[in-house]
């Protein structure tokens, strides 16, 4: 079977195109460094010709607010027309666990408006919410410095390793569509706060961490579950203290 990703050579696209590429599928990794631009168009006909799945890992170069909500929303109303005219079967999206209860961010809305595209079309689909990766920590942490410290909320986190979620995504993209959306988190939750205070101090960053119940997520404030998926969630296997990267040193 053939499989488009878009965003293929990216964090969990480069993933997707090995782990089903070992399965014996043939992939294309789109991305516009491979010549497919799903922003403007170019590159996506060729790219699909012959494609039975698409999946659409791809991520906005800037998250500011009119920058990412221009990003999904021109790039997925591309990518599907692109895929209506190829008779693409399945479309599959990796998106974020509680986009719809995040409001006050930029991203997070343009993320809904990309869903709906999607609920919209015609093509059979899957959508998969993921939680934060735990890759993501530097950045996330960067995100919340205020003055050279880290403010965070003492909500609920359940962050999941890029490989877990890969692997996640390549079950869907190889089953029948759901037609619908699917949960996958790591198989911790803690205390956002205590997750950085202990996450920081084992990657050598000097940063303190500040409990502080109004601090920001991208732009939103975090209600005690809005981070973390529902009871139908699939739970990955790879544990925080377990992953390779945890003790990274440096920023």
């Amino acid at each position: 079977m053939k499989i488009v990703v878009i965003g293929g050579t990216g964090l969990i696209g480069a993933k997707l195109v090995t782990t089903l590429g070992e399965q014996g599928h043939e992939m294309v990794a789109a991305a516009p460094d491979t010549g497919v631009d799903t922003l403007t168009g170019d590159g996506l006909a060729d790219a699909l010709v012959g494609g039975s799945v698409v999946i659409d890992v791809s991520n906005s170069p800037s998250f500011e607010d009119s920058a990412v909500m221009r990003f999904f929303e021109t790039s997925t109303r591309n990518l599907l027309a692109a895929e209506t005219a190829a008779g693409v079967a399945h479309h599959v999206a990796l998106s974020v666990v509680g986009t719809d209860r995040l409001p006050g961010s930029g991203y997070f809305r343009a993320k809904v408006a990309q869903e709906q595209l999607i609920e919209k079309a015609s093509i059979p689909y899957s959508i998969v919410h993921a939680t934060q990766f735990f890759e993501f920590v530097g950045s996330i942490a960067d995100a919340a410095t205020v003055g050279g410290t880290v403010r965070m909320a003492p909500v609920w986190f359940q962050p999941i390793a890029g490989d877990d979620v890969a692997q996640a995504v390549a079950r869907v993209a190889t089953g029948s569509p759901l037609h619908g959306h699917v949960e996958v988190a790591g198989p911790e939750r803690f205390r956002m706060d205590d997750f950085f205070t202990d996450a920081l101090a084992a990657r050598h960053d000097p940063r303190a961490v500040v409990t502080d119940p109004r601090a920001r997520y991208f732009g939103a404030e975090l209600s005690e579950g809005a981070l973390v998926p529902g009871r139908d969630v699939i739970l990955a296997e790879t544990r925080y203290r377990d992953w390779p990267g945890r003790t990274v040193a440096g920023r």
